[in-house]
């Protein structure tokens, strides 16, 4: 049986040190091993780097499994590979470029579309930070028929951060709500919003019932889905979306604009739950 791993990259930089934090917490609520890899144009590069970030680790969660890797080679690509069989990704935003010169700016959205599981991406305040004295919960975006694994994914979290989830959904009148019968925008407007209204709470019902401890809040706004879920984002501690991939040609992918809003500018981590291509 192979072991559970969460797997972090790193690069020496500040953003790089607050996604090693991010992923220690996630892999001892989840119980998971942590797999540190840092990715190097010359593999002595990483020495001080994966040193540094062992020491981190070990004082702070001294019964964490932990194991460190430096590879040469594009990050992105050599994360995705790690991320097969992980329980969780992690890299930080706005990371300056690390040791080898190896971890651009933009390295969370480029994993992105590659990742094989779920990937969280540490940007934002700090998760610990004074600035927002109320409760701050875990916000659910669902669009959809596809947010199911984003679902789960935001409810188990929830659970192991005693938090509660905030489910929104946003729709305008020229983009259809999931579910509603075609028809003239006019006449159709009053109903689009009545379905739009019932959306959150039928997406997430079968998990209500699993996990009846938890507290779940759901609302629907009628405004463009990134700019309400980019502003949900300010009273929240993780934001989760589920990402459906697009194909712009046969060797390229890229994001939707809710997930590229959101992995450029959200005010909290962003944990991105990809959706097979079908």
């Amino acid at each position: 049986m192979r072991e559970r791993r969460t797997v972090v990259g790193v690069d020496g930089s500040v953003a790089a040190f607050r996604a090693l934090d991010a992923a220690a917490s996630e892999a001892e609520r989840r119980a998971t091993a942590l797999e540190i890899v840092c990715c190097v144009n010359d593999l002595a590069e990483a020495t001080p780097v994966l040193r540094s970030a062992s020491d981190r680790v070990k004082e702070r969660h001294p019964d964490l499994i932990l194991r460190a890797s430096a590879v040469v080679g594009d990050p992105v690509q050599v994360l995705a590979e790690r991320s097969r069989g992980a329980a969780l990704t992690v890299v930080g935003a706005r990371a300056a470029v690390g040791t080898g010169g190896l971890l651009p700016h933009a390295v969370g959205q480029r994993l992105a579309v590659r990742v094989h599981g779920p990937l969280l991406v540490v940007r934002g305040r700090e998760p610990s930070g004074p600035e927002h004295s109320g409760p701050r919960g875990v916000l659910l975006g669902v669009g959809g028929a596809e947010a199911a694994e984003a679902a789960l994914f935001a409810f188990e979290e929830a659970e192991m951060r005693r938090t509660h989830v905030c489910v929104l959904h946003a729709w305008t009148d020229r983009q259809p709500v999931y579910g509603s019968p075609a028809g003239p925008v006019e006449s159709d407007l009053a109903r689009q919003a009545a379905t739009a209204a019932c959306l959150p709470g039928v997406a997430v019902a079968p998990l209500r019932e699993t996990h009846p401890q938890l507290r779940v809040v759901t609302w629907s706004v009628r405004g463009t889905p990134w700019r309400a879920l980019l502003a949900a984002t300010a009273d929240a501690e993780l934001a989760v979306i589920a990402v459906r991939h697009r194909r712009v040609r046969p060797e390229r992918l890229r994001l939707g604009p809710v997930a590229q809003a959101l992995l450029r500018h959200s005010h909290c981590p962003v944990a991105v739950i990809p959706v097979p291509r079908g």
